[in-house]
């Protein structure tokens, strides 16, 4: 259409630093003229705020990731955080979409595996970002924790947001930002409370242009009332229903939002699991953080696919452990621990992966990574150790105390040293030390409603 596409990028935030960001200046080069990429930082609502702030701070996160990924001036049109699932900050995402883009070029999704490019794909299909009659003639993408599910190149034509769309469409959120849940539907209530069962941002997705549906017409069939007494009624035969299609008018200038296959990750402990396993492994809701208090010589344990060892330092540490809630925790000595992990490795007590010893065969061994942290105060972590995409574990410990540990990821994955840390002050959100162990009551963080008036404090 005489410009550049517009690459929507879709990256998981609990993966920074992102492995696919850097690739993407490759696909601005000289034959993709004007091209702009806007990068969506996407599964916010499975992160706990760990002070007030925390959004701007993995904003932050995400802009320093695309500078050193070479993403800078014009080429990156804007960074959004936002909830495919949820529907938090997916309004603003039109918006942005709508007000800078508008129906100028096509506009491609593109981002790693288990991203959450399909839900957001679908997320957008049933917004006002895409014509009205589109929900019911395009095809939804396929979500799937399976790598390339998304086989065909899926598509919607965009709206065109003309003066008078957007007018009527800014009316809509503001009507419903005055709302409160005590005015919601039973329905829109029962929907609202499994959105923040499941993460702890929540925004609401609304249509402003609704196609309008035709009444029903009843066919009369004489024939399905006239048999004889020796005949059972049958059914007459059910019409085909036609399947709903665009006219020539309705797309001949349209612009059109592609959803793509997702990028294999490499060096990725998922690519080593198998289906199952990669549901269990991959958060589906608000991740609980679990914190530990551990002495030099003590081991942690994520299922079997990480370990973390507190080998030297003066003083104990806390590890706060943010994975899947699936995803067993367990805490033992260093001299133990070898024998846990032969014994228990692919069984229930560690959990994944799983199959016994069998599995264990094929199943890569953990290799060791010895890693120096020096601690910043007792309520800031001073880094994360990433294993993988298995889940992390950030490290708080005492001013200037230097802690030795040595961590384990399958071999072929990677272990990524994350400074600074994506939520510095998770230890702080703790619940009580459980007496006797070196554990702490978990406790969960209550959730944000962002498009409804609130009635009580945050």
């Amino acid at each position: 259409h005489g410009r550049g596409p517009l690459l929507l990028y879709v990256l998981d935030v609990m993966e920074l630093p992102d492995p696919v960001l850097p690739q993407l200046p490759a696909l601005l080069g000289p034959d993709v003229p004007a091209a702009g990429v806007l990068v969506v930082g996407n599964k916010v609502d499975l992160l706990p705020a760990d002070r007030r702030g925390h959004l701007g701070r993995l904003r932050q996160r995400v802009a320093a990731a695309c500078a050193r990924a070479g993403l800078l001036g014009a080429a990156l049109v804007d960074i959004r955080l936002v909830s495919a699932k949820t529907g938090f900050g997916m309004e603003g995402l039109v918006s942005r979409l709508q007000r800078s883009w508008k129906c100028a070029g096509d506009v491609y999704l593109l981002g790693a595996t288990n991203s959450g490019k399909s839900t957001l794909f679908n997320t957008l299909l049933r917004s006002d970002y895409c014509k009205s009659r589109a929900p019911d003639i395009v095809d939804r993408a396929t979500v799937s924790p399976w790598p390339g599910t998304t086989l065909n190149l899926l598509k919607f034509p965009i709206i065109n947001p003309t003066c008078d769309r957007i007018f009527r469409r800014q009316e809509r959120l503001k009507e419903e930002a005055t709302k409160t849940e005590d005015q919601l539907s039973s329905e829109e209530k029962k929907y609202l409370n499994q959105l923040k069962k499941q993460g702890y941002l929540v925004g609401e997705v609304g249509r402003t242009f609704q196609q309008q549906k035709c009444s029903a017409e009843i066919d009369f069939d004489p024939d399905m009332f006239s048999y004889s007494i020796d005949e059972d009624p049958r059914d007459s035969p059910k019409k085909r229903e036609e399947r709903e299609e665009f006219t020539h008018n309705e797309v001949k200038d349209a612009r059109w939002c592609f959803d793509t296959p997702g990028i294999v990750k490499e060096d990725c402990v998922l690519n080593l699991l198998t289906e199952r396993e990669v549901k269990l492994v991959l958060p589906s809701h608000a991740i609980i953080p679990r914190t530990f208090i551990l002495k030099p010589g003590m081991v942690l344990f994520l299922a079997a696919l990480g370990r973390v060892d507190y080998l030297e330092g003066e003083k104990p540490a806390w590890f706060s452990v943010l994975a899947s809630n699936l995803l067993p925790v367990h805490i033992t000595t260093l001299s133990s621990a070898d024998a846990i992990y032969e014994k228990h490795a692919a069984q229930e007590f560690l959990k994944v992966p799983m199959g016994g010893e069998e599995r264990m065969k094929e199943f890569p061994p953990l290799v060791p990574q010895d890693i120096t942290l020096k601690g910043i105060g007792t309520t800031e972590a001073v880094a994360d150790i990433k294993l993988s995409s298995a889940g992390w574990v950030a490290v708080t410990a005492h001013t200037e105390d230097e802690l030795m540990l040595r961590a384990y990821t399958p071999k072929g994955t990677a272990l990524v040293v994350r400074e600074p840390p994506l939520l510095p002050y998770i230890s702080t959100i703790r619940g009580a030390r459980i007496p006797g162990t070196p554990a702490y009551r978990t406790k969960k963080p209550p959730s944000f409603v962002e498009n409804l008036r609130t009635t009580g404090s945050r």
